[in-house]
């Protein structure tokens, strides 16, 4: 298969990309709250890759660009950002301070309660 310069699928390409963005990007599906200025309440949105400086989301409605954000990340936090680039159904952010994006990946695990009983069990006689 013969590929053309602009093929963005081609290695080259690929690497000239990350190389530009200075930071590799970890792909996932993490679910993220995502608050715009200027509307009110927090979306849910499903971040699609992340990277210490940024991300892209998949959200369904029209955001303009420079647009502030702030997205609330499992294992990070509430972080604030700018809308970079936006198209049909996805957002990128650039964020305004740098995340360690493996933090996001750390499974959530529940505290476990030792479980308490209101009145003391009695030991059966035989």
């Amino acid at each position: 298969m013969k590929h053309l310069p602009h093929d963005s699928f081609t290695p080259d390409v690929v690497e000239l990309s990350t190389a530009k963005r200075g930071k590799s990007r970890d792909s996932m599906l993490l679910s993220a709250g995502l608050e715009i200025e200027g509307r009110a309440g927090q979306h849910q949105v499903r971040v699609r890759n992340l990277s210490p400086g940024g991300l892209m989301a998949e959200f369904d409605r029209p955001v303009a660009i420079g647009t502030a954000v702030k997205i609330d990340l499992r294992g990070i936090g509430k972080v604030g950002g700018k809308v970079a680039w936006a198209t049909q159904g996805r957002i990128g952010v650039s964020l305004d301070r740098e995340i360690d994006p493996a933090a996001a990946r750390k499974p959530v695990v529940a505290k476990v309660e030792p479980a308490t009983l209101d009145k003391p069990i009695k030991p059966i006689l035989r």
